[in-house]
C-alpha cells in the first residue's frame, strides 16, 4: 500500500488535522476567506481526496520511521490517544498483524481551530468516532481488532497496555497530568509511551526510563519526541 482510501468526509477533517497536508494554494484561501468558509465550502467541493490520502500516507510513514524501532512483535495491544483517524495505527498495522488498538477520542469539530498549548485544558476536537470506523475498517483493519472511546461520554478502557502513542497531542497541546493518573492504571513496567513534548526534562521526575527520540525545532513549539516507561510514583 502507498496510499489511504479515504472517504472525502475523512479527507476533510484530516486537513483541519494536518493542515501540512493542503497544497500552498489552499492555503493561501484558508487564510483569505477565514477557515469556516475554507471547512465548509472549499473542502467540501474542491479537495482532491485521493491526493490527501497518498500525502497523509506518506506523513503517517515517516511519523512510524521514528517509533519502528521501539515496537516489536511482542506488543499486542495499542492505546492511541488524540491520534486524529488513525493513520499511525493502520501503519504499524501492516508491519504487526494481528495487534488490538484502543482509540481515546474526541467526537466533534471545533468550531475554531486554535494550534498551540492549552495547558491543563483540553477543549479543541477535529474528529468523527464513525468516520473514523469507516476510514480504519476500509484501510485493512478488522472490527474485532478496533475499540473506538468517546473521551466525553464513554468509560475509557482499564486494561494493561503494550504501548501507548500521543503524538502531538498529549503534553504537546494539553497537559500530561490530564491523563497521569489514568496512565498509571493502565500501564505496567515495560508500557512504552511515546509522545510529543515541550518540556522533554521535566519527565525525569516523572518515569524511570526517559530517552529522547526525535526532536522538531522548525515549529513554534520546538517539541521533543520521547519514549519513556516505568512510572516513578
Amino acid at each position: 500500500m502507498i496510499f489511504f482510501n479515504l472517504p472525502k468526509d475523512a479527507a476533510r477533517l484530516i486537513v483541519l488535522q494536518r493542515i501540512e497536508l493542503i497544497s500552498p494554494f489552499f492555503l493561501r484561501l484558508r487564510k483569505f476567506f477565514g477557515r469556516y468558509l475554507f471547512s465548509n465550502i472549499f473542502t467540501k467541493y474542491f479537495l482532491n481526496s485521493s491526493l490527501i490520502g497518498k500525502k497523509y500516507f506518506e506523513v503517517m510513514l515517516k511519523e512510524f520511521s521514528t517509533i519502528e524501532k521501539f515496537i516489536d512483535s511482542n506488543d499486542k495491544s495499542f492505546l492511541s490517544i488524540g491520534g486524529g483517524m488513525g493513520g499511525l495505527e493502520l501503519i504499524i498495522n501492516q508491519t504487526f498483524k494481528n495487534n488490538k488498538y484502543y482509540f481515546i477520542e474526541r467526537n466533534y469539530v471545533s468550531k475554531k481551530v486554535k494550534y498551540g498549548w492549552g495547558g491543563m485544558v483540553n477543549e479543541e476536537a477535529y474528529n468523527n468516532l464513525n468516520l473514523q470506523k469507516i476510514f480504519l475498517e476500509m484501510n485493512d483493519m478488522t472490527k474485532d481488532q478496533i475499540k473506538i472511546f468517546d473521551y466525553d461520554k464513554d468509560n475509557l478502557p482499564e486494561k494493561k497496555f503494550d504501548v501507548i502513542i500521543s503524538l502531538l497531542s498529549l503534553d504537546y497541546h494539553y497537559d500530561f497530568n490530564i491523563y497521569a493518573e489514568y496512565l498509571k492504571k493502565v500501564s505496567q513496567v515495560n508500557t512504552k509511551i511515546i509522545f510529543d513534548t515541550i518540556r522533554a526534562e521535566y519527565f525525569k521526575k516523572i518515569f524511570n526510563k526517559v530517552e529522547i527520540i526525535g526532536s522538531d525545532t522548525n515549529t513554534v513549539h520546538k517539541s521533543k519526541r520521547i519514549i519513556c516507561s516505568q512510572f516513578l510514583s
